[in-house]
């Protein structure tokens, strides 16, 4: 049986397993996919060897579940999180500050965090700055090795990463885990996205 078989006869599978990841990320305060999904095919009781489904996958569910269950409270959270991110993007601006992850690409949720990629000479430069700005903050793992470091902190009750790569990565064209390209938005855009939220709450 060829690939293309393999995915076919495992597609109810599939979709079962993604929208039960989607229900993870959505209101049991996992924001990481991979994550999500390990737990959705653990639940289902399958074997750690289970095809399962692609981000994108994922993504798409998850959306669908919002819309259908947490419409109202995704809009007033995805907004919410775009003031935060545009926020912080100002005071960070001469690390070249870009929003990526789920509060750009429109499926933040109750417990989505804000990615926003920095561009330094050094990750002690950003430190120093943070510590200057009274902002506190704390180390996470970086989730690739191009990352130079992660610095966490806490803005109004929200989680935000702060992903540092050296200066000389900005040009660089990102990836997901599956492949796709990684979206990312700079602060105009951000402002732009912001404005529409606010214009859709009215």
């Amino acid at each position: 049986m060829n690939n293309s078989q393999d995915r076919q006869r495992s597609a109810p599978l599939r979709t079962q397993l993604a929208a039960l990841a989607a229900r993870l990320l959505a209101e049991d305060g996992i924001s990481d996919i991979a994550r999500a999904k390990r737990k959705a095919a653990r639940q289902l009781g399958l074997p750690q060897n289970a095809a399962l489904p692609d981000d994108a996958e994922v993504e798409a569910a998850l959306r669908a579940h919002q819309r259908l269950f947490h419409e109202e409270e995704q809009q007033a959270r995805q907004q919410q999180l775009l003031a935060i991110a545009a926020r912080l993007m100002t005071v960070m601006q001469r690390f070249n500050p870009y929003l990526t992850g789920a509060v750009l690409d429109g499926t933040a949720g109750r417990y989505a965090e804000i990615d926003i990629q920095l561009f330094a000479d050094s990750a002690k430069d950003v430190e120093i700055f943070l510590l200057n700005e009274k902002l506190c903050f704390r180390h996470s793992t970086p989730r690739t090795e191009r990352a130079e470091a992660v610095l966490t902190l806490v803005a109004d009750e929200a989680t935000v990463n702060m992903v540092i790569y050296p200066r000389t990565e900005e040009r660089v064209s990102f990836r997901t885990r599956d492949g796709r390209p990684r979206t990312r938005a700079r602060l105009a855009t951000v402002r732009r996205l912001l404005a529409e939220a606010s214009a859709v709450s009215r």
